[in-house]
């Protein structure tokens, strides 16, 4: 008797939004090759909903953001496949690394879960070093084995019923659009890390604000080669660490409403 052929395995992207032109264009044109093109907008007023609204390949839903976690989360649960492949909207699959994931997920001996290393991109030019040359993430994986952990806000973690592996193509980020665009991302990214402290009772010191933001800005750009990367290595380092003061001065900010909304409801 002939042998049975394996069925083809598919596969969902998905992708959270909001003001996402200049970068969402690529990412969807990168992804064609899934069964689902789904994004998960949290109300974007730039035209990233109405471009999204009007692409064929793409279905397209708007969600409130309350943060990174419980959007990514909201977004899983929508997918239509098992196999997932969750980037971020500033994200690009390569031509290499769409064959790579094709032939992955159709293998029977195919891992739960696929980190990816990231290429990363200053406006269009490659960022090598600067912290980011070891950076991976969670980005293939099935949606029946993995859920996003409530312990983050940000940075998103996955836990994994079963096996990891990486795969060998790099996914290309591009991170730095211009500086006010990176510069809000990384304050964004600072206050959501204090509302993270804040639950966990962590509380607010001034030599961990001083220190800290120093150290960040050393770390990567001596200790982890930012130096290298020239003009764009003091920038994005200096920026880094930017987020990081802002996760103190955001964690302030809430100790002392906090404080202020109890003394209101004393007797």
């Amino acid at each position: 008797m002939p042998k049975l052929s394996t069925p083809k395995q598919k596969i969902s992207a998905l992708i959270i939004t909001y003001n996402e032109m200049g970068y969402i264009e690529k990412c969807i044109d990168s992804v064609s090759f899934a069964d689902e093109i789904l994004v998960v907008d949290s109300y974007s007023t730039d035209g990233t909903y109405e471009y999204l609204l009007e692409h064929p390949k793409v279905r397209v839903i708007q969600n409130p953001f309350e943060n990174f976690t419980a959007q990514k989360s909201f977004t899983l649960k929508q997918a239509k496949n098992d196999w997932v492949l969750f980037l971020d909207a500033d994200e690009v699959v390569t031509e290499k690394l769409q064959k790579e994931i094709t032939s992955t997920i159709n293998n029977p001996e195919a891992c739960e879960a696929y980190w990816f290393y990231r290429k990363f991109m200053f406006q269009n030019k490659p960022l090598n070093f600067s912290g980011w040359q070891t950076d991976k993430n969670h980005r293939l994986f099935r949606k029946s084995k993995v859920c996003f952990t409530d312990k983050k806000l940000v940075h998103e973690t996955l836990e994994v019923d079963g096996k990891s592996c990486i795969l060998k193509e790099k996914l290309t980020h591009y991170c730095y659009k211009n500086y006010e665009d990176y510069k809000g991302k990384m304050l964004k990214y600072g206050q959501l890390k204090a509302k993270e402290d804040f639950y966990k009772e962590k509380h607010f010191n001034y030599v961990l604000m001083t220190v800290k933001p120093i150290w960040k800005f050393f770390n990567h750009y001596v200790l982890r080669l930012g130096f290298l990367d020239g003009k764009k290595g003091i920038t994005i380092c200096y920026l880094n660490a930017l987020g990081v003061l802002e996760r103190f001065r955001e964690l302030k900010r809430l100790e002392k409403k906090n404080e202020l909304a109890y003394y209101l409801v004393m007797p």
